[in-house]
């Protein structure tokens, strides 16, 4: 199988592509119209974390929305499996969860989440919301 390296985005590159992992249908569409009618992004959705790590090559998202309560894969599962493929390492990932309490977005963090978004979510504000998060990750860098 041909390994696909994915190009590091410049820092100056503007957020175009996001990759979703969601697995609730109603929330997938609520983000969809958010990012994609609002925002202007390109957006991939996937419904449960193997889904995202078969996807992240051939579509190299510029930033990941994972949920965090999925079946199969939870979200801090999902989250390890793509911190140790090299080529999606430097990715941010954002967790979206209902479980964002303040000692619990801290351990997101911990762990090296670049920031959390809770649900629920609002969806005007989703894409200028999500594009902060990636503009301060870029000037971290």
């Amino acid at each position: 199988m041909a390994r696909h390296v994915l190009s590091k985005a410049p820092m100056d590159r503007p957020l175009c592509r996001i990759l979703m992992v969601e697995d609730e249908p109603d929330i997938q569409e609520i983000a969809r119209i958010a990012l994609e009618e609002i925002g202007g992004f390109t957006l991939s959705l996937c419904d449960n974390g193997q889904e995202a790590l078969e996807k992240v090559p051939a579509f190299q998202p510029h930033i990941i929305l994972l949920d965090m309560m999925m079946p199969g894969m939870d979200g801090i599962q999902t989250f390890h499996s793509l911190r140790t493929n090299p080529d999606v390492d430097d990715i941010p990932i954002v967790f979206v969860t209902a479980k964002a309490q303040k000692h619990e977005i801290e351990q997101y963090k911990a762990i090296g989440a670049a920031d959390v978004i809770p649900k629920p979510f609002e969806p005007i504000t989703l894409p200028d919301h999500v594009r902060s998060i990636w503009e301060r990750t870029q000037s971290e860098r």
